[in-house]
């Protein structure tokens, strides 16, 4: 929330997310996350606050540069610790938010627990015992006295618990009690360790930060308690009295200090909104500036549609558009009518006919003599989208030009040349487009097929390929309310939900272990019927790091197993262009029934015969790509039926695989995928050209978000530059954190 300190501390180390090595391998913060123990206690704000009023202004001032080393309880070898987090200084410590937060309940006595039902204990450890279990599991067991009784706490599989408690030490015992007829029994219980002369800190809401390898909670803890007294107050407030009253904030001394030392839910809670809300409004600010600099300091070609122009035009589509793809097309025509530069989102769900909404749009330029540009991510779908381009104008006099980086030089210099004389109208390509020196006679529309495949700087280079021309971006994958006010807050946003009437249903099923022959018996019989098929595997080759088949496996295994007597073909990314596209040649026009493919066909691949898809190793999938994957098997006049095979985990919960099955709605499941895996698997937002999120969490704050977006629209109608003396400090904030997205203009 402030820049970055003189010792060039990276966006990166300010995130909540986790970032570094774990503690110990198999520890889950169960016994370090707590009140130190054989250290220093944790500091009270009343206690740092008295501190720094011993200070004069310039040593307080001077304090917030204070390297870490020299804070209480750091020294040189946690410093380095502390380093790897990215933690230089005293002001990193106070940017360094918690990622999340634990309460301490108060101990209950013996006769109050009840069976089953969670409760913390208070217990003297007098018994530790290490043994091996008859499955080989490394079980501890730890006898405690209370009082006068004993209970006893199991752990398995924690052996670097073994080396944290010892005779004599007194601790809190936290998990669900077991009653064995004899005495109360803990399973994997959280260990709280305690002082002999520390009361309980019963009540206490204590927060909990990324760590690394060697760094305990206790360390953070103490080094960032020091030193909130004197740092905090030295904080300078950005939003001015106005837009806190208006949006219900507390101020920013107040926040920090409740995000560190919370003392009550309420309290923790107002400090993190307005941390949040400061975020966000600064990332909203940065959107509206960048895109009011569009409206202000570019100009585009008008390139208006008329009743003649949209007739000509649609009458090269074979089929009827639908009503939200003509609505798309009203949307982006409008905008193409303008003298400032269109800069649109068109995002769909799989099969619902953005490439026609694109197309259209490409010709509308070529009908103002403009030339357009599509870049597609791989050479299989730029193949296909110039085949399907140069299909629409077989009988009209407008070129098409293919340019991929697997051509050869001769064939590069054609196509320069005519994009240059003007002589080519339309050009589809890879990143060759941007990765070659290429001049345009007179470029007036840009289209990028999915977005997210592109880095922003990439998508930038293309945009410089001509005066201004406008912009469409284009994506597949759905992307949840949120999403696209952040990441694409700047452009405007056109959705195509519905697909065309000839679409068929795609019939999608969990696979089980033991109903796989009869999934295979299935699969051959719709082949003997003419069907053609996928089988999609995430690897290449096998990996002992990934617990996952490979394409190579699969294939040898399918071809000596349930379709060795079928026609299959191999299909990854290793392989040629030349190589990669013969099988595809072969796979399209029916020479092999089944391809077995790495993802190389998640996007585009338009083979309307290819009804079934057998998907290996689903758990290695996001949601959006599985959906993504199934967009290939709906495509023709018959029903596509898709089976994934996959092992649920932790990080892969069934509820994944449940939703998959469930339903064919791709903004639905991108609500899912944004629930449960956040916005780098829809998006990638290290490619969305925007700096991480240090404290707000998108799954969380949507509300937030809304609220953000209001204000700054509201505050740069009223004051464009910003420039009133209240929000100055809010100003330089906007500018120093994105003042490098902000230059990239209308770049999505």
């Amino acid at each position: 929330l402030v820049p970055p300190s003189s010792a060039a501390v990276p966006p990166e180390a300010l995130s909540t997310e986790p970032q570094g090595k774990a503690d110990e391998p198999g520890q889950s913060a169960e016994l370090e996350n707590t009140s130190p123990a054989n250290d220093e206690p944790i500091v009270d704000a009343a206690d740092a606050e008295s501190s720094s009023e011993e200070l004069d202004e310039s040593q307080r001032r001077e304090r917030l540069l204070v390297p870490v080393q020299y804070l209480k309880g750091v020294g040189p070898k946690r410093a380095e610790l502390l380093e790897k987090l990215g933690l230089r200084t005293a002001r990193d410590l106070v940017f360094n938010f918690p990622r999340s937060y634990e309460r301490i309940e108060p101990a209950t006595p013996l006769d109050d627990l009840v069976e089953g039902q969670a409760a913390t204990v208070l217990a003297e450890i007098q018994f530790i015992e290490q043994r091996k279990t008859r499955r080989g599991l490394d079980q501890l067991i730890v006898q405690a006295k209370v009082d006068t009784r004993r209970i006893k706490a199991m752990w398995f599989n924690q052996k670097y618990l073994a080396k944290k408690v010892f005779q004599g030490m007194r601790a809190l015992f936290s998990g669900v009690p077991k009653f064995d007829g004899n005495r109360w029994i803990f399973m994997n219980p959280k260990l709280i360790p305690l002082r002999d002369d520390e009361p309980i800190p019963a009540g206490r809401i204590l927060p909990v930060y990324s760590l690394t390898q060697g760094l305990h909670q206790r360390h953070l803890r103490t080094a960032t308690q020091s030193v909130l007294g004197d740092c905090v107050p030295l904080i300078a407030e950005v939003l001015p009295p106005r837009i806190r009253e208006q949006a219900g904030l507390v101020g920013i001394e107040q926040a920090l200090r409740a995000v560190h030392l919370p003392e009550s839910d309420e309290q923790l809670e107002q400090g993190r909104r307005r941390l949040v809300f400061q975020e966000l409004l600064v990332l909203q600010l940065a959107l509206a500036m960048r895109r009011r600099k569009l409206h202000t300091e570019c100009r585009a070609p008008a390139l208006p549609v008329d009743s003649v122009i949209d007739a000509r035009i649609v009458r090269l589509f074979p089929f009827e558009l639908t009503e939200d793809q003509r609505r798309c097309i009203d949307e982006i025509s409008r905008d193409m009518g303008q003298t400032v530069p269109m800069n649109r989102l068109l995002q769909g769900d799989v099969g619902a006919g953005k490439t026609a909404v694109a197309f259209y749009a490409m010709l509308l330029a070529v009908a103002h003599q403009y030339q357009a540009a599509i870049m597609a991510p791989t050479e299989i779908l730029a193949q296909q989208h110039a085949k399907n381009l140069r299909r629409l104008l077989a009988h009209s006099k407008v070129q098409v030009g293919l340019l991929t980086g697997g051509m050869s030089e001769r064939e590069r210099k054609v196509i320069h040349q005519g994009l240059a004389d003007g002589s080519i109208q339309l050009v589809v390509g890879t990143q060759a487009l941007i990765q070659q020196s290429i001049e345009f006679q007179q470029l007036g529309l840009v289209v990028v097929d999915e977005q997210h495949k592109f880095g922003v700087k990439q998508r930038a280079q293309l945009r410089a390929a001509g005066i201004d021309p406008h912009y469409l971006v284009m994506t597949a994958t759905p992307i949840p309310r949120t999403m696209t006010m952040t990441a694409f807050g700047d452009l405007d946003v056109s959705t195509l939900r519905k697909g065309p009437p000839s679409r068929r249903t795609v019939h999608t099923y969990r696979g089980e272990l033991e109903k796989r022959d009869a999934w295979w018996d299935f699969f051959r019989k719709k082949l003997d019927e003419g069907r053609q098929g996928y089988v999609i595997t995430p690897l290449v080759e096998e990996s002992e790091a990934v617990n996952s088949v490979s394409v190579k496996q699969v294939f040898e295994e399918l071809t000596n197993g349930p379709l060795a007597n079928y026609r299959v073909g191999l299909l990854h990314g290793r392989m040629t262009n030349d190589e990669k596209n013969a099988a595809m040649l072969d796979f399209t026009s029916g020479e092999t029934q089944v391809l077995v493919s790495t993802i190389v066909v998640e996007v585009g691949v338009d083979v309307p015969n290819a009804t079934l898809m057998t998907i290996e190793s689903g758990e290695r999938f996001g949601l959006s790509q599985l959906h993504q994957l199934r967009g290939r098997v709906s495509r023709g006049k018959h029903p596509g039926y898709v089976c994934v095979f996959a092992e649920t985990t932790p990080e892969n919960p069934v509820e994944r695989l449940e939703a998959f099955a469930s339903t064919t709605d791709g903004f639905e499941l991108a609500e899912v995928d944004f629930r449960l895996r956040g916005p780098g698997d829809l998006l990638g937002t290290r490619q969305s050209g925007l700096p991480p999120l240090r404290i707000a969490d998108l799954r969380r704050d949507g509300d937030i978000v809304e609220q953000a977006r209001q204000l700054a629209r509201e505050l740069l109608e009223a004051d464009p530059e910003l420039a009133a003396p209240d929000v100055d400090l809010l100003r330089r904030q906007v500018l120093t954190r994105y003042a490098a997205v902000i230059e990239l203009g209308d770049v999505g």
